[in-house]
C-alpha cells in the first residue's frame, strides 16, 4: 500500500514537472516575436526622440514614450489574436508579473522625466543636498536588462539571458558617458542587443 502511494506521489511530481516544462516550451515558442516587436519600437522611438530632443525642443519629447507604449500594446493584442492562445500557467504568470513591475517603474520614472522636461519639476529638488542629476536612462536600461535576464532564466534560454546581461550592464555604464538625447541612442543599442537579437535567435530555435 505504501509502495503504491509512493509511486502515485512520484507520478504526480513527474506530471507537474512535465506540465511546467511544456508551459516553458510554449512560452519560449511565442516569446521571440514580441521581443522583436518591442525592441524595434524602442529603437525607432529612441532615435526619433533623440533627434527631436537635439533639434526641436529638448527633453519634452520624452512624452513620446507613452505613445510608444500605446502602440506597442495595440500591436501586442493584434499579434495575440493571430497566434494560437497560450494556456494559462505559472510560467506565463511569473513572466507577466516581471514585465508588469518593469513597466510600472519605467512609467513612474518616465513621468518624472516628462515633468522635468516641462519645467514643472527639477531633479535638484529631488536631491537638494547633493544636486545630483538622476541618471534616468541608465536606470531604465539596467531595469530592462534585469527584466529580460529574469525572463531568460525562467525560460532556461541562454540567448535571452546572455544578451540581456550584456545589454543591461553595458548600457547602464555606457549611458553615463553621454548627456541629453545622445543617451537615447544608447537605449536604442540596448534594445537591439537585449530584445531584437535574442528575439530573432529564439524564433530560429523554435523553427528548428
Amino acid at each position: 500500500m505504501e509502495e503504491n502511494e509512493n509511486l502515485t506521489a512520484e507520478r504526480s511530481l513527474e506530471i507537474i514537472r512535465e506540465s511546467i516544462e511544456q508551459s516553458r516550451r510554449a512560452m519560449t515558442k511565442h516569446a521571440g516575436t514580441p521581443m522583436i516587436w518591442w525592441g524595434s519600437l524602442v529603437v525607432v522611438f529612441a532615435v526619433l526622440i533623440a533627434y527631436l530632443w537635439k533639434s526641436h525642443g529638448g527633453p519634452v519629447w520624452n512624452v513620446l514614450w507613452f505613445v510608444m507604449t500605446i502602440i506597442g500594446m495595440a500591436g501586442e493584442k493584434m499579434m495575440a489574436k493571430r497566434r494560437e492562445p497560450l494556456p494559462r500557467n505559472i510560467i506565463g504568470s511569473v513572466i507577466g508579473k516581471v514585465w508588469s513591475a518593469f513597466g510600472i517603474f519605467c512609467c513612474g520614472l518616465g513621468f518624472i522625466t516628462c515633468l522635468a522636461g516641462l519645467g514643472v519639476l527639477s531633479f535638484k529638488s529631488l536631491a537638494p543636498a547633493s544636486g545630483y542629476i538622476i541618471p534616468i536612462t541608465s536606470i531604465i536600461t539596467f531595469a530592462l536588462g534585469m527584466a529580460s535576464t529574469t525572463t531568460g532564466l525562467i525560460l532556461k534560454n541562454r540567448a535571452i539571458s546572455i544578451c540581456s546581461v550584456i545589454a543591461g550592464i553595458g548600457g547602464f555604464f555606457l549611458a553615463l558617458r553621454f548627456a541629453g538625447g545622445e543617451q537615447l541612442l544608447v537605449m536604442a543599442a540596448v534594445a537591439v542587443v537585449g530584445l531584437v537579437i535574442p528575439g530573432i535567435i529564439v524564433n530560429i530555435q523554435t523553427r528548428e
